[in-house]
């Protein structure tokens, strides 16, 4: 028999040292099923009020969709894709009606009672899988130079820093249809799941987000990660979001369970040491 699986999570956001915030970040419980989560990252783009429209529409469009979603009637890939086009829309018709471009990032991760997790994303907002201490799954980035690393024109180490690197080949709200993809992993004991907005993961090798996540639990996680990316980004980092949820094998209190955010930048705790 399987041990039943416990969870911890949590969350932070910070706006960066960008004059306003347009990521928005949320883990959602089930109303009706214990153990059925929904985490979700938005980064939204399109000037202040633009931007911050769009993300704030995928999470009115996903909590509407999670809140109503009966596993019996539809998969969890039908939900995903159910997320990601009528946010989509929704952005579409927005930009009409307020004369603006507005347009979104989404990375969404849908968790079953059982450990199972199915995820979709579009942009450059990450889903990120980790097991003993190692990354285990990341999405591909829709970006210019995502494209370059894969037609092998730059490597993953020089992407990290290419002049345009933020350069979006796919986000909700674009003109057509924005890709969809989804994935699915059976999470075990142990595994940490990321999703996180381009001002954390753009600061960050694997290895040490590895570390961080194995080390540390997710609400210090989050701390640590939006901390030790401001000062990388010495006065020039962009609004950043995450969601941090991890899996255990054993008992963990009602409150420790909770998913918990994590506000602005609060001080970060010793950095994770090599052993």
């Amino acid at each position: 028999m399987k041990p039943k699986l416990q969870l911890q999570a949590a969350s932070g956001t910070h706006r960066g040292d960008r004059a306003y915030q347009q990521d928005r970040v949320e883990i959602l419980p089930h109303p009706r099923i214990a153990g059925l989560l929904l985490a979700l990252v938005a980064d939204g783009m399109g000037g202040r009020s633009g931007g911050r429209m769009a993300s704030d529409q995928v999470m009115l469009t996903a909590r509407q969709l999670f809140f109503g979603y009966v596993p019996a009637q539809q998969t969890p890939r039908q939900l995903l894709q159910a997320i990601l086009s009528e946010s989509h829309l929704v952005i579409r018709l927005n930009a009409i009606s307020s004369e603006q471009e507005p347009h979104s990032t989404l990375a969404c991760a849908l968790l079953l009672p059982d450990g199972q997790c199915h995820w979709t994303h579009v942009g450059d907002s990450r889903v990120q899988v980790f097991r003993d201490g190692a990354m285990l799954v990341r999405t591909r980035d829709h970006s210019y130079v995502q494209d370059l690393v894969d037609s092998r024109q730059l490597s993953q180490a020089a992407a990290r820093n290419h002049p345009m690197s933020n350069v979006l080949t796919a986000s909700l709200g674009m003109d057509g249809e924005p890709p969809f993809a989804a994935d699915a992993l059976q999470l075990l004991a142990g595994d940490c799941l990321l999703l996180c907005s381009d001002g954390i993961w753009h600061y960050f090798t694997d290895s040490e987000l590895a570390r961080v996540l194995t080390r540390l639990d997710p609400r210090a996680a989050c701390a640590y990660l939006i901390d030790a990316a401001r000062s990388r980004a010495a006065g020039r980092g962009d609004n950043l979001s995450l969601a941090v949820l991890k899996l255990s094998a054993g008992a963990i209190t009602a409150a420790e369970a909770a998913p918990q955010s994590v506000p602005g930048a609060p001080p970060a705790p010793a950095a994770p040491r090599s052993s």
